[in-house]
């Protein structure tokens, strides 16, 4: 054990008390303990373990500024003339968490003695602490300030939805992107699920790409990526209601006549398929339907013709690409409308869903980038997909079925979505609204953490909710697949573009 003080009675604040406590550091070492380090103590009730929440450092020589200026007018600094390095002191105050007594771990209620020895976390004891499965989890990096794999329980982390949410540039797609890796490396005994990626900007594509080094993982054969051109929704399979759900501003008579039509034609095509095309010529030829609805209902479905995104079949073909261990890369960034782009996630996610409620697919993850462009906190005509992805948010769980969301605007998120999910992964935020979003969002996440939030360094991360027993700050391992483009600097980016450019000219 790494020994690091010793409990202080202290006036300022009271303690030690069953919620907080103040040792003096006597590691002589340069830096021997660092604010948010778990620490140990042997007590009176069982192994004590706490947080440093803050640390100070005095020095009884510096505290009388007007001593030290009237010594240092003289033209010789302080610490020349008495020791002064020898009455440096670092107090570090801790908030404890809880105690280990005959291997139960319950809530503090006693406090610590003053004399009592405070030590650095053992590993094993951390591992109870926080929940970490080291054995089967995902592993995301480290536990800051620990020699420790931050490795989550895939179930913790996921069955009832993750949320990773940070600013831009800060590394919420990076995480993505190791979390996937684990996800499509886990073995069939460990239990793996089916991924589906909703990617906005192209970002993720470079997972399905064959590795350009030894050392990087190789997961072409189990991903396949989809892009929104050959994206095609199956016509027969989608319900009046559905339809209205695609244009919320159809009347209830209008979705009404539509279900009779779609009824009466699919007793004519039996077994046949047809598209939005053949839907529209046979409402178009409908007498039994009023003229001002027929007029009505048919500007709502040539609308959503215009998208061609409603054919015969349906592309990609879920029920076969959707298995255990392997990815779906929906690539949006061809979609230039936002419109269209809802339209496809809505579609996607209905599909998933009603699969898996039938248990046709295995469980699933469905990872949605810019989560708040598909569940805003706005209207419903304003995010089309946004009623199915509230589902699945609030049913999901029963049929293994989970979300996650990845956002750099948590406050146009979904309040709805964004309560339901139970594990959040927070990078650095510095936007005063969306902090105060995530900070209500959950009653784990207090104003010293929130304070530590906006000056994360890129690569950092603070996980709270489910996945463990108590916060933790990570340090996000680096990626095993290809890099991604969009990671390359801007410096680099240009570079590269004017070698491909001009491959036989050389850059001055």
């Amino acid at each position: 054990m790494n020994f690091l003080g010793t409990v202080i009675a202290s006036s300022y604040p009271p303690g030690p008390t069953t919620s907080n406590f103040s040792f003096v550091v006597t590691n002589n070492e340069p830096i021997p303990v660092r604010k948010g380090q778990f620490v140990q103590i042997n007590t009176e009730d069982g192994l004590l373990l706490g947080m440093v929440q803050e640390i100070v450092k005095t020095n009884r020589f510096y505290s009388h500024p007007e001593y030290v200026r009237e010594y240092e007018r003289g033209g010789q600094p302080l610490a020349s003339i008495f020791p002064c390095d020898r009455w440096d002191m670092l107090i570090a105050n801790v908030k404890p968490l809880g105690v280990f007594t005959n291997g139960i771990f319950d809530k503090v209620s006693f406090p610590p003695s003053p004399g009592e020895k405070v030590y650095i976390a053992d590993d094993e004891v951390l591992i109870n602490l926080l929940g970490l499965d080291v054995e089967n989890g995902l592993n995301l990096g480290s536990l800051r300030f620990h020699d420790l794999p931050a490795s989550l329980n895939m179930t913790r982390l996921l069955q009832k939805h993750l949320a990773i949410l940070a600013m831009s540039g800060s590394g919420k797609s990076y995480l993505a992107t190791v979390i996937i890796e684990e996800l499509l490396s886990r073995k069939p005994d460990s239990g793996r699920v089916a991924v589906i990626i909703v990617d906005v900007h192209g970002e993720y594509s470079s997972i399905a790409n064959m590795p350009e080094k030894n050392d990087q993982l190789d997961l072409s054969e189990k991903v396949t990526v989809i892009k929104s051109p050959f994206v095609q929704f199956a016509t027969p399979l989608i319900s009046n209601r559905w339809f209205g759900t695609l244009q919320p501003e159809m009347s209830p008579i209008q979705v009404r006549e539509l279900g009779r039509i779609i009824a009466e034609m699919r007793r004519e095509y039996q077994n046949k398929s047809y598209s939005l095309k053949d839907l529209l010529a046979y409402i178009e030829n409908d007498a039994k339907i009023p003229q001002r609805s027929k007029e009505a209902l048919l500007g709502w479905l040539y609308e959503l013709e215009e998208t061609d995104l409603f054919g015969t079949e349906e592309a990609p073909n879920l029920e076969n690409l959707v298995k255990p261990g392997h990815a779906i890369i929906l690539d949006l960034s061809e979609a230039t409308s936002l419109k269209k782009k809802q339209l496809i996630v809505a579609y996607i996610a209905t599909r998933l869903f009603g699969l898996r409620r039938r248990g046709v697919i295995p469980p699933f993850t469905m990872i949605l980038e810019e989560a708040h462009q598909f569940c805003p906190q706005a209207r419903q005509e304003l995010a089309i997909s946004q009623k199915i992805i509230e589902q699945i948010a609030r049913e999901g769980r029963k049929f293994y079925a989970s979300l996650c969301l990845i956002s750099q605007r948590p406050v146009r998120l979904s309040t709805t979505i964004l309560s339901q999910a139970n594990t959040h992964i927070i990078l650095r935020i510095s936007n005063p609204n969306d902090l105060d979003t995530i900070k209500a969002s959950s009653e784990m996440i207090t104003s010293e953490i929130i304070s530590m939030i906006t000056s994360l360094p890129v690569g950092e991360a603070l996980i709270v909710g489910s996945a463990v027993n108590y916060p933790i700050f990570v340090k996000i391992r680096q990626r095993y697949t290809k890099e991604s483009s969009y990671e390359v600097d801007l410096e680099k980016a240009a570079k590269i573009f004017e070698e491909q450019s001009n491959p036989k000219k050389q850059i001055k």
